[in-house]
């Protein structure tokens, strides 16, 4: 937050109708006794709502004489520093019986203000875009990474974009962001920045270690910049729904297609149960499995009784199903 110390230039006739305000005070500095025998201090810092700054603000005094204003406060979001000297001449021009202790004594005053971040920000400018023929899915890339904007808490009016200038080729943009002051004018902010395409791709919320089941429950999308994006990437959730990874996952990444797969139903070397069916009859034998196979893959299968090797389709956990005209092969 930026600081501004004033000077005794600062200092203003009072002002007609000056609007509500609130303040918290600080501990006291610089205590004098006033005519009526109460102390008068110096708050060391105040908080207020109002473009304006009163004597109530700055020293410990009641009355009339507390809502005489005598300065600008500053702008939304930052502070104002008022040295010893200035506080020392404001106090003599209205006759407060006050003196600083130390030159050290000071008083900082601080605007409040609503904070508008760079991801609202974003989004007014995005849709100002898209009346510019922008796609709306797109992101915005502000130049200025770190902007926020502060309105004042009690000011009247919205937030607008204006001015705003789009080249559809270069994707790069030009607006100007109005903000309320407070004091019935307005504040301009330029700011510059630039779109990109995007996809919304499925990514997992959790960790999901190899061999779990994903579940749609498991799932949130995120934007990806199409350039980042590799040409491998998941983006449809039914290309992850039902399958398990074949290392384990971590949660909010763009997943490969071929970091996924489905649950292997027969592992490699385990005793499987073969099935032929026919019209007429079924028979069944046991053999080992040659390859790994989730459900619809074919994989070779050694029959545990004759040795002969045969191919089947994987149907179920630990079952395969054999070809018709692979009889001779069961026995």
């Amino acid at each position: 937050m930026r600081s501004i110390v004033l000077t005794a230039a600062l200092l203003v006739a009072p002002l007609l109708s000056p609007p509500a305000w609130s303040g918290t005070a600080g501990p006291a500095a610089g205590t004098i006794l006033d005519h009526a025998g109460e102390k008068v201090s110096v708050r060391k810092s105040v908080q207020v709502d109002s473009h304006l700054v009163r004597l109530g603000d700055i020293f410990t005094i009641s009355g009339d004489k507390a809502n005489i204003e005598i300065a600008y406060a500053p702008e939304p979001g930052k502070r104002a520093v008022f040295d010893a000297r200035w506080l020392f001449r404001v106090a003599k021009a209205y006759k407060i019986d006050w003196r600083p202790l130390s030159s050290r004594i000071r008083t900082i005053v601080t605007r409040d203000s609503e904070v508008i971040d760079r991801a609202e920000i974003e989004d007014l400018l995005l849709a100002a875009l898209a009346e510019k023929g922008a796609d709306p899915n797109a992101e915005v890339d502000l130049s200025n990474r770190l902007i926020r904007l502060h309105v004042p808490s009690d000011a009247a009016g919205a937030v607008e974009v204006e001015e705003v200038t789009y080249d559809q080729r270069s994707r790069r943009f030009t607006a100007y962001i109005t903000t309320p002051s407070g004091n019935g004018s307005a504040r301009r902010t330029r700011v510059r920045g630039r779109l990109f395409t995007t996809t919304e791709i499925p990514v997992l919320n959790r960790r999901i270690l190899a061999g779990e089941i994903i579940k749609r429950e498991d799932l949130e999308w995120i934007k990806v910049r199409n350039a980042r994006m590799q040409p491998n990437t998941v983006v449809n959730e039914t290309d992850l729904v039902g399958r398990t990874p074949r290392r384990g996952l971590r949660a909010g990444y763009p997943i490969q297609v071929s970091a996924v797969q489905r649950p292997i139903l027969v592992a490699k070397g385990s005793l499987v149960t073969m099935l032929l069916r026919t019209p007429q009859m079924l028979l069944t034998a046991q053999g080992k499995a040659l390859q790994n196979g989730s459900e619809g893959d074919v994989i070779r299968i050694s029959n545990s009784q004759s040795k002969n090797v045969i191919e089947a389709e994987v149907i179920g956990d630990g079952k395969v199903a054999v070809r018709p005209n692979t009889l001779l092969a069961m026995n």
